[in-house]
């Protein structure tokens, strides 16, 4: 058995979906109660260039580190080059992506307009995963979507007033498999399958060597008994062509991808599989979560794109960074629910379980929230809250001095710039950015630290966590 487990290789990818934005959890219940909200809401809208072009976005998917961002204000400043096609993986455009949902859609659930899906067909057969794609799908979603409407499916938009598709649903009584529950499984199938299909491709990855696909996702498949049952990480992998693989998902709010990445470890160390993909979809239901903060102060609606995330996990090849099993940090019952408290178990704990400080950690990877989109809302900036956080825990120790807490936040911390999509700020959106430092850059050691809140769920006051330490390979 291997002495070690590696991260390979690292994907991510964004879909820029405004035309879903009014369909998410917030928007759905707010918005039909004043027609002049939701027209201040789908005028403000952005455009796919402007989606493209904001910062955060281009560090989000590998154009630069996120310490290298311009200052803010990020909106309106654009990104000189900004490309659809990025270093991680790339921003698909809206079409597009309704195509893409089309071709991962096995139960003809989606109703495409034919001048519509013509052309995101025609896009797709020219898109680099085409290959991958089972484009056959897409002609076959080609319908009367006025017909489907009328028979009470939920419509599908690109402009604010165009109806370009329509999402039936699958059952007449069972709230699992209503058409908003399908169309969160649907968009986080999507985004999850173009994430796998991109780590395929531009990492040249062999889909037969993959044994287990592990979804750490927050939507919740299930059927009429089942509501979150799941299995979405092996309908993923199945869509990507991963004939081989099993799977299953790990759910734990938004702290989930990071026991994903140690159970998929745990797997390759201990023999179980050679190979291991762990991989997320995006949430639809998060998109305009905060547009009201976003309108109050002028802004577009920010929360218009879907991300999703797939990484590859293999026994120690003597180049990629191994995960350290023996630094796992985790949140126990025990230590309540202070933000300090949860940061220690997470941080300060696994070091020292190695015999390690604070400052050979060379990068803390935490909730790396875009600020400009949680603070019009009054949430602050999560990310800077954290890191000044972490760095009064190094003071406590005698790591640093009170004074050093700002050199420590700089260059040990930054900020954040990822979308409000919870799981996937919560650390592991920064992987391939550390992959990148523990290989072609200057880091030693990473520590990704993601948190959950369990009591949304209604069935725990508790708050949870888990973090685990990246190293350098030594060979």
């Amino acid at each position: 058995m291997p002495e070690a487990a590696v991260v390979r290789a690292s994907s991510l990818v964004l879909a820029h979906t405004p035309g879903l934005a009014r369909h998410g959890s917030k928007p759905i219940r707010t918005l039909p109660a004043s027609a002049e909200l939701t027209s201040r809401f789908l005028n403000s809208l952005r455009g796919f260039d402007d989606a493209v072009g904001y910062p955060p976005h281009q560090a989000f998917l590998g154009a630069c580190h996120p310490r290298e961002l311009p200052g803010r204000p990020w909106i309106g400043t654009g990104w000189a080059g900004g490309q659809r096609f990025a270093p991680f993986g790339e921003l698909m455009p809206e079409e597009e992506f309704l195509g893409l949902m089309a071709a991962v859609d096995e139960f003809d659930l989606l109703v495409l307009a034919p001048e519509v899906a013509e052309r995101a067909a025609k896009r797709l057969a020219s898109h680099p995963l085409s290959a991958r794609l089972n484009l056959g799908r897409i002609a076959a979603a080609t319908g009367d979507v006025t017909a489907a409407l009328a028979t009470g499916a939920l419509p599908i938009h690109l402009a604010p007033d165009t109806v370009v598709a329509a999402l039936q649903a699958a059952h007449a009584e069972d709230e699992s498999l209503t058409a908003h529950v399908l169309l969160e499984n649907l968009a986080c199938k999507a985004t999850g399958t173009l994430a796998l299909l991109h780590l395929l491709h531009d990492h040249n990855v062999d889909p037969a060597g993959i044994g287990y696909t592990i979804s750490c996702s927050e939507e919740a498949v299930g059927d009429r008994y089942q509501r979150g049952g799941g299995n979405m990480g092996k309908a993923i992998a199945s869509a990507a062509g991963l004939a081989d693989s099993s799977g299953a998902d790990v759910k734990n709010f938004c702290a989930a991808p990071i026991p994903a990445l140690v159970i998929a470890a745990s797997l390759v160390v201990a023999g179980v599989f050679e190979q291991v993909v762990v991989v997320a979809g995006g949430s639809q239901p998060k998109l305009g979560m905060k547009f009201e903060g976003h309108l109050r102060h002028g802004l577009p609606v920010l929360e218009d794109v879907i991300g999703g995330v797939a990484v590859l996990i293999t026994a120690d090849d003597g180049v990629s960074p191994r995960i350290r099993l023996d630094a796992v940090g985790r949140h126990r019952v025990s230590s309540g629910g202070a933000g300090a408290q949860i940061l220690h178990d997470l941080t300060v704990r696994p070091l020292e379980a190695i015999g390690a400080r604070m400052l050979d950690v060379d990068d803390y990877a935490t909730e790396l929230h875009n600020p400009e989109i949680t603070e019009p809302q009054g949430s602050g900036d999560v990310a800077a809250r954290n890191y000044r956080t972490i760095a009064a825990l190094a003071a406590r120790r005698g790591e640093i001095g009170r004074e050093g807490v700002k050199e420590f936040v700089a260059e040990r911390g930054m900020p954040g710039y990822a979308p409000t999509q919870g799981h996937l700020a919560s650390a592991v959106c920064y992987l391939p950015h550390a992959l990148h430092r523990l290989t072609a850059g200057d880091a030693d050691r990473v520590l990704l630290l993601a948190k959950g809140s369990l009591f949304l769920g209604r069935m725990s006051q508790q708050s949870d966590g888990m973090s685990v330490l990246l190293e350098r390979n030594g060979g």
